[in-house]
């Protein structure tokens, strides 16, 4: 019974979900997806079970996302997913009503803060705190987000860019723009429906993305054959993609992220500004993990952008250190139960 620890944090994303266990680690990492059946409402699959669905399932079968734009848009099925999620982090112990921490983009109102709170505990928590993304993937990162300096994060995720600027424990200036990996996804589907006729679903797409994709033109290309349905002939056909073709398709997707970057350099005062020049800016989440993109941050504002270490997983990090010392970053935790 030792290791078994009553705290769960939960980095509720648009894409993945993540859950972390203080001592234990990343428990779990799996799709914030759930597949609902039409006739009864019922939930048939959470999490990588119902991702295989996506786009192939039957008439009467939905594969969706709970979770659009970081923010709950299916009460109902955000609640059925946490409580999926807990119940498999506790395993065996499911009887023990844990502590919960979830993430929140830096953006949200307190109406939707309150819908996160009362789905963790309706979920099964005993008591649910949220925190603001920024700070966790802050923390997760091993910044020391408690001293007087200025520190910039940027965390990319699936619905979500949030940017930040957090001295003293606290945002002093941030940004939360709804492009983010999706989006991104969803740049690719267009560039090839317009120049090739083909149609794509969003699975290759993140694929491309992945596989070939670049924030900046390379020289030495990487290539990639992708297959979809011709839109004139409505048959299997497959092209060659090249990088270069990629970074063309999402650069407004990509000026917006960087645009959010800059509005928040702008609002932060001169003395934290000057840290941040110093510190440089600090990308975390899963869709910060783009060929070249600190470099390409460093090209549109001027201050050098670092990869932090294993970046898809700060913000799960951050939840476990939050939960740990919960009385040192109380003043970044809000809405309890």
């Amino acid at each position: 019974m030792a290791f078994f620890s009553k705290k769960l944090g939960i980095d509720l994303g648009t894409t993945n979900t993540l859950v972390f266990v203080p001592g234990r680690g990343i428990i779990l990492n799996e799709p914030s997806v759930v597949a609902v059946s039409e006739q009864d409402n019922a939930i048939l699959a959470v999490g990588a079970e119902a991702k295989a669905m996506i786009g192939r399932t039957p008439d009467n079968v939905i594969a969706y996302r709970p979770m659009r734009d970081g923010v709950i848009a299916d009460y109902r099925v955000t609640e059925a997913m946490l409580r999926y999620f807990i119940g498999k982090a506790l395993g065996r112990w499911g009887f023990v009503r844990p502590d919960v921490l979830v993430s929140v983009p830096a953006g949200i109102t307190s109406t939707e803060r309150r819908a996160v709170v009362e789905a963790a505990v309706k979920a099964g928590a005993k008591n649910a705190y949220v925190v603001k993304e920024p700070i966790l993937a802050a923390i997760g990162a091993g910044i020391p987000i408690q001293e007087p300096m200025g520190q910039m994060i940027v965390d990319i995720g699936g619905g979500t860019t949030d940017v930040a600027v957090i001295s003293l424990g606290g945002i002093v200036a941030c940004t939360s723009v709804k492009v983010a990996g999706t989006k991104i996804d969803g740049a690719i589907i267009d560039y090839l429906k317009k120049n090739f006729n083909l149609a794509i679903g969003d699975k290759t797409a993140e694929d491309v993305k992945i596989t070939i994709g670049s924030a900046i033109p390379i020289e030495e290309e990487l290539m990639m054959t992708v297959k979809g349905r011709d839109f004139v002939t409505g048959l299997p056909r497959s092209i060659e993609l090249k990088t270069n073709e990629i970074v063309k398709a999402i650069d407004k997707e990509l000026v917006e992220m960087i645009g959010a970057i800059k509005t928040v350099l702008q609002e932060t005062p001169p003395e934290l500004a000057s840290d941040i020049i110093d510190n440089g800016i600090i990308m975390t989440g899963g869709s910060s993990q783009l060929r070249h993109l600190p470099e390409l941050v460093f090209r549109r504002t001027g201050v050098k952008a670092v990869l932090a270490d294993e970046a898809l997983f700060c913000v799960a990090k951050g939840t476990g250190l939050a939960l740990e010392h919960l009385d040192v970053y109380k003043k970044s935790i809000i809405a309890k139960r």
